[in-house]
């Protein structure tokens, strides 16, 4: 029996970290679906005035309804839906109350990026966004053909010479049309994956059990290993 022992401690062992893994798993689960759940709250919320000094933690989602001067420059993010193809979120910029912010009004195709785009006034409602969309494999803005690859709001704004202020248009109310389509914010978006790999960790937590009930089954059958000598 001594024989068995260490490969019955490996076992359960083992199992048991796969097990806690997955339990943890469960636990951001959990806590991942209460913030998509704030989040769902904060985007369907009333729109309210633009904020005097918005916040990019207190502030984001928030609804908000504006009206002012869309107007040039404009900056193009390359982007690829599933339903539209590969084109460009069209960020512009816009004055209201004196204040200069950007809105990102939406999808543009390929073809429409040389376009000559409407401005004037509009009256908009959106979200206020600040998407973490830039990390260290993010290519730096083409300037010589004028594309981005990632909406990075202090860069963009410095750029346009606006605040870091972005607005992702939901509804334009009224203002130039165009060939757009508006990409509101959504939490669907947002990557939960905290359920597949809760099944992973489980499911190897089984593996390993049936592994080693095999190993020990091998062991101690007639002619295996515990019988030897």
């Amino acid at each position: 029996m001594r024989r068995l022992l260490v490969p019955l401690l490996f076992g359960l062992l083992g199992a048991g970290v796969l097990i806690a893994l997955g339990a943890w798993q469960m636990q951001r689960l959990a806590w991942k679906e209460a913030v998509l759940a704030d989040i769902d709250a904060r985007l369907a919320g009333a729109p309210v005035d633009l904020p005097a000094q918005p916040d990019s933690e207190t502030d984001k989602y928030l609804p908000v309804a504006v009206q002012g001067v869309l107007s040039s420059p404009e900056l193009h993010v390359l982007i690829g839906t599933k339903d539209l193809g590969a084109g460009y979120r069209l960020i512009q910029r816009f004055e209201t109350d004196g204040r200069m912010i950007m809105v990102d009004r939406g999808f543009i195709p390929l073809t429409s990026k040389a376009s000559a785009r409407e401005v004037g006034p509009a009256s908009l409602i959106g979200n206020l966004h600040w998407p973490d969309e830039v990390d260290g494999y993010t290519p730096a803005p083409d300037a010589e053909r004028g594309i981005w690859f990632a909406r990075d709001v202090p860069a963009m704004a410095d750029a346009l010479g606006t605040e870091p202020v972005l607005l992702v248009v939901r509804d334009q109310l009224s203002g130039p049309g165009g060939e757009m389509t508006a990409l509101a914010v959504d939490s669907a978006a947002i990557p939960n994956d905290h359920l597949q790999y809760a099944i992973t960790w489980f499911s190897l937590a089984a593996i390993w059990l049936v592994m080693t009930g095999y190993l020990i089954w091998r062991m101690t059958r007639p002619g295996g290993r515990e019988t030897e000598g």
